[in-house]
């Protein structure tokens, strides 16, 4: 389909000072939070938390014994929150619905030829109405980086688009790989066409290349939708996605949000942390705050 005249003119999008961007965010990073906060923020993180298995070796249960610890993270802490969803592959969504039947935990599946996109729109509108028709609750979409970075803005537009309208009722999160877009001003571009083409989410992300999620790279995403809010009046929800794996990074961008975007978007419905690492620190740094020391790793289960 085609929406070249109705669209913005993508290539006039803001440009990036990446100076002021960096001595923002190194701000961000002296903040410190009084221990009676620091409990609070380490439950909302774990809330969170996508946790997330997306590897060839996937089995069924894996996938099961994650979603038991997305509802069970750690029995012996009392009042401790599920994650927000966990993400599979389209094949296993079947399983993670069924094994999370009762709970709160979303169900999320990679979409249009994770992680690299390089496949035909055609095999992209299947995979992702394979995922729904499964019973997926959001689909993590990757965009065709080649065909950005050639300056098709308007066919990454279209791509999205058709695949929110694939999506349904389904929450569109749509993937960058922003260690691809390679500079600021491209994160910045790409946001806006993704937030134009109805993203309900924007995700730095697929995990599977470095660099994944930095805080330069998020602020200016977060600052994009803002601009957006501005202008459309319209939340978009904002997830880093690989490389944040400890409580100490995760409070720094919850700092990060709060002071861009505000108290409306630290919510796991306009927030969340792509890093399956960070449950089990957070775990750590919660019983620790309980009992005064740090439990051995081996306490955690890794999936």
């Amino acid at each position: 389909m085609s929406r070249t005249n109705t669209l913005p003119d993508f290539k006039n999008t803001p440009v990036i000072d990446q100076v002021g961007v960096e001595e923002r965010v190194a701000r961000f990073t002296t903040r410190s939070i009084k221990k009676s906060s620091k409990g609070q923020a380490l439950k909302m993180i774990l809330n969170m938390i996508d946790l997330t298995t997306l590897e060839g070796k996937d089995t069924e249960g894996k996938v099961k014994q994650m979603c038991y610890k997305a509802v069970h993270l750690h029995d012996v802490i009392p009042n401790l929150p599920t994650v927000a969803a966990v993400c599979v592959y389209p094949s296993m969504v079947k399983i993670a619905k069924d094994a999370l039947k009762g709970s709160s935990v979303k169900v999320a599946s990679v979409a249009t030829a994770f992680p690299s996109g390089q496949s035909t729109h055609d095999v992209k509108i299947a995979d992702t109405k394979f995922a729904v028709d499964n019973g997926a609750d959001e689909i993590d979409m990757v965009i065709s980086r080649g065909e950005f970075l050639s300056g098709n803005y308007n066919f990454v537009f279209d791509e999205i688009a058709s695949i929110k309208e694939a999506c349904g009722t389904a929450r569109l999160k749509v993937i960058f790989e922003t260690g691809e877009l390679s500079t600021l001003d491209n994160v910045r571009r790409a946001s806006e066409i993704a937030m134009a083409a109805g993203a309900d989410f924007i995700k730095t992300s697929t995990g599977k290349i470095s660099p994944a999620a930095t805080m330069p790279v998020t602020l200016v995403m977060l600052e994009a939708i803002r601009d957006y809010y501005y202008k459309t009046g319209r939340m978009v929800g904002m997830k880093p996605a690989g490389g944040i794996s400890t409580s100490k990074a995760a409070i720094h961008y919850l700092v990060m949000v709060r002071e861009t975007l505000g108290g409306a978007w630290l919510s796991n419905e306009w927030f969340r942390f792509g890093a399956s690492s960070l449950a089990n620190d957070v775990l750590m740094q919660i019983a620790k705050e309980a009992s005064g020391v740090y439990q051995s790793i081996d306490y955690f289960s890794k999936d």
